[in-house]
């Protein structure tokens, strides 16, 4: 089964303590996409300036990532810039060039209408509602967001919730987005806006997943050289929505297992600047590092 993400292909200028990189390729769909690969096909929807390197994004056409839905607009490609503070958790974006973004409204072939997987990366709340409405039923819904639409688009991002499966959320954002500082009863507030499942992450602490009546901890894999934590977020989702994908399985369980490949996918996203250690990343490396989670996770 195939994974249909709509999200960013940017430009990424960032500073860590560790060091920094300028115009790096990044883009939550980059990312998403990168980490999804390794599971399952993927097809991209996103938008670039004509200024933007296509064959910087050869790595995921070698895998099974078609990018025929990256439209191609005269103009500049979206660029983020953001400064890591020294425990890696606090981020300040420092500038924001939403460029041929600004009025993307994207256009679904009849193929993409076609998935069972869906992931609506961090975009304005009406074009995820868009995408939605173009798309037929898949199996699973998953979506991202942030503070930015979370403050200035908080009533259609609520309502775009009634229509997804999974929302991936930061715990800030999460504690944000129902205005509950207590992280388990803003859980479950956001369970009653409609998704059945939410991840919360927590960055070096690990994951949380809240469905009805039950709960899911999962620690962080423990990485002993953090190098840039950019996208991390989305090689979660891409690790999570990739395993669903190539399980066929979107049970309770199957959410949990899903954590782990998540988790596991992050943690070699953090490893290097931008999509440099995704792209490198080996299928052993992959499984070598599961299972030594799963041995860690496992009384």
């Amino acid at each position: 089964m195939g994974i249909l993400v709509v999200g960013t292909v940017a430009f990424d200028s960032v500073k860590t303590p560790e060091g920094e990189a300028s115009d790096a390729i990044g883009g939550s769909a980059t990312y998403f996409s990168a980490a999804a690969s390794f599971y399952a096909p993927v097809d991209v929807i996103a938008v670039v300036g004509n200024d933007f390197p296509l064959d910087a994004l050869d790595f995921l056409r070698e895998r099974q990532v078609d990018i025929s839905g990256l439209e191609i607009r005269e103009g500049k490609t979206f660029r983020w810039a953001g400064e890591y503070a020294a425990n890696m958790n606090d981020r300040r974006t420092t500038d924001t060039q939403l460029n041929v973004l600004s009025g993307f409204r994207p256009v679904l072939a009849d193929r993409h209408r076609e998935h069972d997987h869906v992931f609506l990366a961090n975009l304005d709340p009406d074009v995820q509602h868009e995408v939605l409405s173009q798309s037929g039923r898949p199996g699973i819904v998953a979506c991202d967001t942030m503070d930015f639409w979370i403050d200035g688009k908080r009533e259609a991002l609520q309502s775009m919730l009634n229509r997804v499966d999974v929302l991936i959320i930061n715990d800030g954002e999460a504690r944000q987005l129902v205005d509950d500082h207590n992280l388990v009863r803003a859980a479950g507030r956001i369970l009653d806006l409609g998704p059945r499942a939410v991840v919360v992450k927590r960055g070096e602490h690990g994951a949380t997943l809240c469905t009805e009546g039950r709960w899911f901890a999962l620690p962080a894999y423990p990485v002993s050289n953090v190098i840039d934590p950019t996208g991390a977020g989305d090689a979660f989702a891409g690790g999570f929505m990739g395993y669903l994908a190539r399980s066929g399985d979107t049970g309770v369980d199957a959410l949990k297992r899903a954590m782990v490949h998540g988790s596991v996918m992050a943690s070699f996203n953090v490893e290097d600047f931008s999509v440099r250690r995704l792209a490198s990343l080996t299928a052993d490396e992959i499984s070598d590092r599961h299972d030594r989670f799963l041995e860690m996770i496992t009384p």
